[in-house]
């Protein structure tokens, strides 16, 4: 049981138990949607590095570019500001969050 909650607040055995004993807090755990935001997040900001690349490339060889160079920018920072608004948001796992199914212990197994 202590490994799998030291596995679920991402520290190890040792440094939960530390935690636990002297009561300090466990690490603030975001939410499983908030963490797929953050995956959809890096998948579409890899997708407008390889676009802004090309629209890069294409302008040096003096070719029409992919992309608009400003719209790609503003992309970009949005991207960035979305990020920040995430992470500046601290969210603790629900009681929905928990290992309590069978489905969710044979994952953790």
């Amino acid at each position: 049981m202590i490994k799998l909650k030291a596995s679920d607040a991402g520290l190890s055995v040792a440094e939960f138990t530390r935690r636990s004993v002297l009561l300090k807090p466990l690490p603030k755990r975001l939410s499983k949607i908030t963490l797929a935001t953050y995956k959809e997040l890096v998948r579409i900001g890899n997708n407008i590095n390889q676009l802004t690349r090309a629209t890069n490339t294409a302008i040096k060889m003096g070719l029409r570019p992919p992309a608009d160079p400003e719209q790609l920018e503003q992309l970009r920072n949005l991207l960035q500001q979305i990020g920040r608004e995430l992470s500046q948001i601290e969210t603790e796992i629900t009681d929905d969050d928990d290992v309590d199914s069978d489905e969710d212990l044979e994952e953790w197994e």
